[in-house]
């Protein structure tokens, strides 16, 4: 069997592209994988709900195009808006945790 030994971990790919934990460059990295990762859930949610993205903005009292941002990671999402798309848009709830 042949091996690439190019392989390398996703971590050391994080390192290389990134930086290391800790800086500057890796933190706005994460920052960012985080507000795109809000936008795949909603997307997610809002497609198993059978939802478009108009239905979920006229639930929540948005525009079709905020929805569409917030999904393509194009805008910051307000705490509220957040809220109000999972519980009145979505019917769900909002659960936060840090890691101080």
């Amino acid at each position: 069997m042949k091996t690439n030994k190019n392989i390398t971990s996703f971590d050391s790919h994080l390192d290389e592209n990134y930086g290391t934990l800790g800086t500057e460059s890796r933190g706005k990295f994460e920052e960012e994988f985080e507000t795109f990762r809000i936008g795949v859930l909603i997307q997610e949610a809002r497609k198993r709900k059978q939802l478009t993205q108009q239905e979920l903005a006229d639930k929540v009292g948005t525009t079709k195009n905020y929805i569409s941002r917030i999904e393509n990671d194009a805008s910051d999402i307000r705490l509220s808006t957040l809220m109000r798309i999972i519980k009145e848009g979505l019917g769900g709830n909002l659960q936060l945790s840090f890691d101080i």
